[in-house]
C-alpha cells in the first residue's frame, strides 16, 4: 500500500471524478486519506451530496469548476451505467487523446467506453467493501495505456482495498459475478444461517447477532490467516461431530458447490448480456 500512497501525494495535475454516489464518495475518501490533496481533486455531479460538497471547503472542486482537458491526470467514471450515454460526451471536453480514463462502471466495455469519451481507458470492477477500505477490485488496461498510467490506475483503485489486474477483458464478466455480485451472496448466507437458528428454536434477535458476527468473524480470521480456505473449513471440522454433519447437507453433490456454480454462471451471462 506504500507505494499507492506515494503514487497519490505525487500525482501531477487534477483527478477528476465523474459520479460522487457511494462507490465514487469511497473513493474520493480514500484518496483524501491517503495523501492525495484535495485542491487535485475535481468532482462532476449534478447530485451532490452535503458530505461531498463539504469538501469544497477543503479544496476540492465542485463540478469540474476551473479544469480543463490540459489539467486533467486522470478521470475516474463512477457514474451509473445508465446515465453514461449521457454523461460520457458531455466528459469530452476534459478528454484529450493522452488522457488516463479509469472506469468503474459494471458492464461497459473498453469499446464502448472509447467511442463515448475516448481516452486511455482502464476498466475495473469494485466491490461494496470498498466502502470501508477492504474491497477487491479487478482491472484491466486497454492498449494505449502506458506504464505510468497504469501506475496512476493502480493507486487509484488501492484506496479502497486490493487491486488485482488481468489481461483479457473478456474475464471482467465471470469477476463481476464472483467478487463484484459476491458481497450479496455472503449476506444472503448470513440471513439464511439466523432464519435456520430461527427454526432450530433460537429467538430471532438471537439467531440474527450470533449470524451476523460469526460470518462476520470468519471473514477476519479468513483475512488474516495464511491458511487456505479448506483447511480453516477442516480445522472447525471433527470427525463424527456437528459440523460434519452440517457439511455432509452443504456438501452433497446437489449442495453448495453447485448451487454456487450455478449462481456464477447465471451472474456471468447477464454480464456478458448487459455488455451488449
Amino acid at each position: 500500500m506504500a507505494e499507492s500512497q506515494t503514487s497519490l501525494a505525487n500525482i501531477s495535475g487534477t483527478v477528476v471524478l465523474a459520479g460522487a454516489g457511494k462507490m465514487g464518495g469511497a473513493l474520493l475518501s480514500g484518496w483524501l486519506g491517503q495523501g492525495l490533496d484535495p485542491k487535485r481533486v475535481a468532482v462532476v455531479d449534478p447530485h451532490l451530496s452535503d458530505e461531498i460538497r463539504a469538501l469544497a471547503a477543503r479544496g476540492v472542486r465542485l463540478n469540474a469548476e476551473t479544469t480543463t482537458a490540459d489539467d486533467v491526470a486522470a478521470l475516474v467514471l463512477a457514474v451509473k451505467p445508465q446515465t453514461f450515454g449521457e454523461a460520457g460526451p458531455a466528459l469530452r471536453p476534459l478528454i484529450k487523446r493522452s488522457t488516463l480514463v479509469v472506469s468503474i462502471m459494471a458492464g461497459t466495455t473498453i469499446a464502448a467506453l472509447d467511442a463515448a469519451c475516448g481516452g486511455n481507458i482502464v476498466r475495473a470492477m469494485p466491490n461494496t467493501p470498498a466502502a470501508i477500505g477492504r474491497g477487491i477490485t479487478v482491472a484491466v488496461a486497454a492498449k494505449g495505456v502506458n506504464e505510468q498510467q497504469r501506475t496512476t490506475a493502480d493507486a487509484l483503485l488501492h484506496a479502497t482495498g486490493a487491486v488485482e489486474w488481468i489481461d483479457d477483458e473478456a474475464l471482467m464478466d465471470a469477476v463481476t459475478a464472483v467478487s463484484g455480485s459476491g458481497p450479496a451472496y455472503v449476506f444472503l448466507l448470513a440471513e439464511e444461517l439466523a432464519r435456520a437458528g430461527v427454526a432450530a428454536g433460537l429467538p430471532a434477535d438471537l439467531a440474527a447477532r450470533l449470524a451476523r458476527e460469526t460470518v462476520a468473524g470468519s471473514g477476519e480470521l479468513l483475512h488474516r490467516s495464511d491458511l487456505d480456505v479448506a483447511t480453516l473449513r477442516q480445522n472447525v471440522t471433527s470427525p463424527g461431530g456437528t459440523t460434519a454433519a452440517a457439511l455432509g447437507v452443504l456438501m452433497d453433490e446437489n449442495g453448495l458447490r453447485a448451487l454456487m456454480t450455478r449462481a456464477v454462471a447465471a451472474a456471468t451471462e447477464r454480464s456478458k448480456e448487459l455488455a451488449r
